[in-house]
């Protein structure tokens, strides 16, 4: 059961972890006023969030790079 949370937290909720963890407040809460600011503003958030997804995984993706320099060989 703990590694279906994990899975769902980084891979799902991704965003409001790490927003969570670098500012110190617990994902629920983040993740329930994204929820609530979404409904009230029709949707404009989730461009948000998906814009900061995909600066996500391109940081993770950069990082690995750089760890491992045997691969460009």
């Amino acid at each position: 059961m703990n590694s279906v949370r994990h899975f769902i937290e980084w891979h799902i909720f991704g965003v409001c972890t790490a927003i969570g963890e670098r500012l110190g407040i617990a994902t629920s809460i983040i993740r329930k006023n994204f929820i609530y600011v979404s409904f009230i503003t029709m949707g404009s958030p989730v461009i948000i969030y998906l814009f900061l997804a995909f600066w996500m995984n391109i940081k993770r993706y950069i990082l690995n790079a750089r760890r491992n320099p045997a691969r460009y060989l």
